[in-house]
């Protein structure tokens, strides 16, 4: 009996710590695209027109992520999570395409 319950702790101990983890991925990584941003700028890569798209683009993510979390009580389930990772990935992908296309800055 003991022992389920030690197990059953720990399971909801590493689960809460997953979900954390996952929570933290999910800012480090708005921090790494911001900086990507910031980087094409300075160095000319990004023209103004492709910054106003990516950060817009970035605007509208962290919205819908203030949504999802205040429809769950400051939570996002697992298909938020996937969501917003879906939609990081095709914001990182836009910025490694403007930063190497041929656009005149």
């Amino acid at each position: 009996m003991k022992l389920s319950l030690l197990a059953t702790a720990l399971l909801a101990l590493s689960s809460t710590v997953a979900l954390s983890q996952t929570a933290a991925a999910i800012h480090q990584r708005k921090v790494n695209q911001q900086q990507r941003i910031a980087q094409g700028v300075r160095s000319g890569q990004l023209t103004a027109h492709e910054t106003r798209n990516l950060e817009n683009r970035e605007v509208s993510i962290n919205r819908q992520e203030r949504r999802m979390r205040r429809a769950n009580n400051g939570h996002l389930t697992r298909a938020d999570r996937a969501a917003l990772t879906r939609r990081q990935n095709r914001v990182s992908r836009s910025i490694y395409r403007d930063k190497h296309n041929a656009a005149v800055r």
